[in-house]
Formats: structure tokens, sequence, C-alpha cells
């Protein structure tokens, strides 16, 4: 598997991608043109030399090395909210005015607003059932913080997931349904709503997530996300955020200079230096690379790679790898327990 920067040529595959996903997958859209124009933005962000972050966006596509298949993709976006607004529904207890809650059923407000402005946003993650593979999905997820850890000044000090939301096996959102049934034509973002007043699917689907995006928010909640009340006003689903710095991922990134084993040395000493999956990476824009290995070794200052992952990777002796462990100590920054050994499905 390698994660790879997305390409031109890579057009048939997004597309089947955006067919596959499904209803609420709205950051890939089955839409030649639009997917092509999202590929030409791609490439000429990483292509660009940044200062702070601004309108890029960074597709990431992983890759079946033996085949050459697309097997998933995952992306970035630089600066959310500023060409396009983020509407959102902010969920609040409603409180007397003491600001003591009401006894029983907490009455709450869901109010139009535009709080996330200029934030990074990471989006576009999915992975192809018939892809799914031990590793797969975290190196999905957690391949952008290490981009991140690499290049902190192509993003915002806030980072937010928007999930998607419940939707039934017909397409249709029961939140959705809700508003509709309401008001023909409502427009979600010209009031503020009672959820009191919601039938029991729309509040059920209240800030729950699509039953194939559990794993993908149970990850992200364990690198430090949290849901602090805003939601989609189409399907109901919560907007995760965490600043940047306390993602456990970005805050274990680890960097070292390059030792490559020749593959005579490599043969002779049948060594394959281990302490578990890591994801690995070369520290390039353009042209980043990234794989899962556990066939590297990390030592004062050093990480030792054989040959044949340093050629996939496009790592040079005495150059520098960037390196994450899968397994093993997290930082105090995640929550208890570790990461899910259920593997992202379709996300977000």
């Amino acid at each position: 598997m390698l994660i790879r920067p997305v390409a031109p040529g890579d057009l048939d595959a997004l597309y089947q991608i955006a067919l596959e996903s499904g209803p609420g997958f709205t950051s890939l859209m089955p839409d030649r043109d639009a997917l092509v124009r999202k590929i030409d933005l791609s490439v000429s962000s990483f292509e660009r030399t940044v200062e702070c972050p601004g309108n890029e966006h960074y597709l990431f596509v992983l890759e079946d090395c033996e085949t050459g298949d697309i097997m998933g993709t995952t992306g970035i976006e630089a600066s959310a909210g500023v060409e396009r607004p983020l509407v959102h529904l902010h969920r609040q207890v409603l409180t007397d005015s003491a600001g003591v809650r009401r006894v029983g059923r907490p009455r709450e407000l869901l109010t139009r607003c535009q709080h996330y402005r200029g934030c990074t946003e990471i989006c576009s993650l999915y992975l192809r059932p018939a892809f799914r593979r031990a590793n797969a999905g975290k190196l999905l997820s957690r391949v952008r913080f290490v981009f991140m850890a690499l290049h902190p000044e192509r993003f915002s000090d806030l980072v937010i997931a928007e999930m998607r939301g419940v939707w039934d096996p017909a397409g249709q959102s029961p939140f959705w349904r809700w508003l509709q049934s309401r008001a023909p034509g409502l427009n979600p973002d010209q009031e503020t709503l009672l959820t009191e007043q919601m039938t029991d699917a729309a509040r059920s689907a209240l800030g729950e997530v699509h039953i194939d995006t559990r794993p993908a928010r149970a990850m992200l909640e364990k690198e430090g996300f949290e849901h602090v009340g805003y939601v989609d006003p189409i399907d109901g689903g919560p907007t995760l955020e965490c600043r940047r710095e306390s993602i456990a991922s970005v805050q274990n990134t680890r960097s070292g200079s390059v030792v490559i084993l020749s593959d005579a040395k490599e043969s002779d000493d049948n060594r394959t230096p281990s302490r578990g999956d890591a994801i690995i990476t070369n520290t390039g824009a353009a042209d980043f690379r990234a794989t899962v290995s556990r066939q590297l070794h990390a030592d004062g200052g050093r990480v030792t790679v054989p040959a044949a992952l340093a050629r996939t990777l496009g790592l040079s002796a005495n150059g520098r790898a960037c390196y994450l462990p899968l397994t093993g100590r997290q930082s105090p920054a995640v929550l208890q327990g570790q990461m899910s050994n259920e593997e992202v499905r379709y996300a977000y």
C-alpha cells in the first residue's frame, strides 16, 4: 500500500469512488468536471510554496503497489469556511434566567451559525470495500496528521472533521426529512429550531454518525477530537474538532536521518528490524509518499530501512524520513484505551 498525492490519471478511480460511497459523502461527488477541478486544485496545492494556509486542498490516494488499483482516498482542506461558508446548527441546552437546566428532558435549541472559518478540515476519507485490509484505514486516517506534523505552516491551529450523519437504506436523512415535513422547501439556514419539536427519528439522528462512520469517529476521538455541539444542517451529523498541536498522531510523529540497508546486507542478515507497524514517509510535499511497514528501526536520531522500502518512498541515504508508530505507548492526549482495531470504512 502506498499513499501519494492524487494525479490526473486517477480520475476514473475517483469517479468510481464517488459512485460507491453513496449519499452523505459530499466531498467527492459523481461529477467528472468537478472531480477534474478537485484534482487540478490538489496538484497545484502540493506544488505551492506555502507560508500560511490559504485555499489549498490536498487530496491523497491509497494505491495497491502490486496492481496499481486505487484503494481509497483521504484529504485535507487547508482553510475551510473562507471562500465557501461552513454553515452549522449549534446545539445548546436552554436554561432559565438563573442558569439552571429544566427538570426532565432538556429543552434544546438549534441555532444557525458560521462558527468555523479559516480552520483546517480533514475530509474525503473513503476505503473501498474490496480493499479492506489490515492497517489500510489507519493509514488513510492518520497519514494526514503526519503530513500536518511535517508541514505545520500549511495548516490552521484548529482542525475539524464534519462527520457523515445518519442516512437510511433508502438514501434519506431522517433529520432532513423532518425539516422538509415542517414546511415544504424549508431552508435550514433560515430559522432557529427546538429539538423537542422533532420526530423521534430526527432526534435520534441528531449528533450521530452513519453506521459505517462509527470506526472513523472512534479513531478521531482517540486522537483527541471532540464534539462541542455543532451539527450539519442537512443530516445532523456532528463536527469534531481538535487543536492541531494536541492531535496524538501529530505529537507522536518523529523524524530521523535515513540509513539504507543494501539489498545484499538485508539478505545476508535476514534482518527485519521491527518494533511493530509504523507509518513511514518521506518529507516532501508534491512528491510525498507514505506506507505502513515494520521493516524499520529508529534509534539515536536515525531511521534504518531496507533498500526496497527506501526506493518505494524515494528516500536517500542521510536524507530525512518521518515515522509514526501504530502500536505501543500513546501520548497523554489520547483518550483511555488503544486505537480501535476496526478498520475505517465509509467515512467522511
